[in-house]
C-alpha cells in the first residue's frame, strides 16, 4: 500500500474521517497477515513510511502508525503519504533459548 491521504473533507467530520483512515490501515494490515505465507516462511512482517509527502517519509514501525496519523492531525496538514509492504520472515531463535538449553543439558 502507497499512499497519500486526504485529511480534509467537504463533508465528513475530522474526527470520522480519522477514524475511516485508521480503520482503513487496520484492515490492509489484517488482509495482508491473512494471505498464505511462502514454503519456510513463519510470519507476515511490514516495512512502513510515513510522512507529509513521499519525499520526506521516514521509516516507521507498524506499531507507531496511529500515533503519527494523530500527529499528522495535530499539525493540521492537508494530506499524509503512508507506504506499508509487507515480506514473509523467519523468526530468529534468541540467544537466550540457546543458553537455557545447553544449561538444562
Amino acid at each position: 500500500m502507497k499512499k497519500t491521504i486526504a485529511l480534509t473533507h467537504a463533508k465528513l467530520n475530522s474526527d470520522r474521517l480519522l477514524d475511516s483512515i485508521k480503520f482503513e490501515i487496520k484492515k490492509y494490515l489484517n488482509r495482508e497477515r491473512r494471505k498464505p505465507l511462502p514454503a519456510g516462511k513463519d510470519y507476515w512482517t511490514f516495512d512502513c513510511r510515513f510522512g507529509a509527502s513521499e519525499d520526506v517519509a521516514e521509516k516507521i514501525f507498524t506499531s507507531e502508525i496511529n500515533k503519527h496519523i494523530d500527529a499528522a492531525m495535530a499539525q493540521a496538514l492537508p494530506s499524509f503519504y503512508i507506504e506499508i509492504l509487507a515480506k514473509a520472515c523467519n523468526h530468529q531463535p534468541r540467544a537466550e533459548a540457546a543458553d537455557d538449553e545447553a544449561e538444562e543439558a
